[in-house]
């Protein structure tokens, strides 16, 4: 069954399928792990706790507070390195990822709405470095994560390039995606969006998707209880969303 909605001609519009990845795709977080790989258990360690206010502050306020802290780490443990090794490593680290700590629940999620027609996006807040060889891997129609600045030489300087892909940004990084795919803008009805997603960073997306999941392991007790969870959307599929230009 497929569930795209009519746009305001009659036509059935088409339908996007948004994944966060840590926590949603996977199983816990992966940005220190992946520093892990990168640079070794010692300097990691050192890093996190030479920044150990940065980390309380942001745990505290969230926000650009974390945006900045997880910059601050990146500059600290990444700069320097050459843009080359990092995508080699960040391939690497992927395939482990995937290997040890996909959510078999949401592979059949997406699994289902690849059967259905519709296109599915990773959007995280985690480095597209590894990132996007995981999109490849689960056959993803497009990643969408935060970037790190590389200089004119390839070097990697832990700057972000843009925003860190979380909040607002992650809602704004889909729309921008399905404008630059045809699948919203110019007078054309946007197409219907199911946003996935466990945590407060992932709140703007879901809030404003026409089928928002908490895909969360923490139920009522989760930061996006209001939302309908995983294991109810799929005892009983939403109906087609409402017309919505885009």
């Amino acid at each position: 069954m497929s569930l795209l909605g009519p746009d305001g001609e009659g036509r059935e519009r088409p339908t996007v399928a948004a994944f966060d990845f840590d926590g949603t795709v996977t199983r816990g977080a992966s940005t220190v792990p992946f520093l892990i790989s990168v640079r070794g258990f010692l300097p990691v360690a050192l890093a996190l706790l030479r920044s150990l206010p940065g980390l309380l502050r942001a745990a505290v306020l969230s926000g650009t507070a974390a945006d900045e802290y997880k910059e601050q780490l990146f500059m600290r443990l990444l700069a320097g390195t050459p843009n080359e090794e990092l995508a080699r490593k960040g391939r690497a680290f992927a395939a482990t990822h995937l290997r040890l700590r996909l959510r078999p629940e949401v592979r059949r999620r997406m699994e289902w709405h690849r059967e259905q027609g519709h296109r599915i996006v990773l959007v995280s807040a985690s480095v597209e470095h590894y990132v996007e060889p995981a999109g490849e891997l689960l056959g993803v129609d497009g990643v969408l994560a935060t970037r790190l600045a590389v200089d004119a030489a390839g070097i990697v300087s832990g700057r972000f390039e843009g925003k860190n892909c979380r909040g607002a940004e992650k809602y704004a990084r889909v729309v921008g995606w399905m404008r630059a795919n045809g699948l919203a803008g110019a007078g054309q009805a946007q197409a219907v969006l199911w946003a996935y997603g466990n945590s407060r960073g992932d709140a703007w997306l879901l809030g404003a998707a026409d089928h928002p999941v908490d895909a969360g392991r923490l139920g009522k007790f989760g930061a996006l209880r209001r939302f309908p969870s995983l294991a109810q959307v799929e005892s009983a599929p939403a109906s087609p969303a409402p017309n919505r230009s885009g």
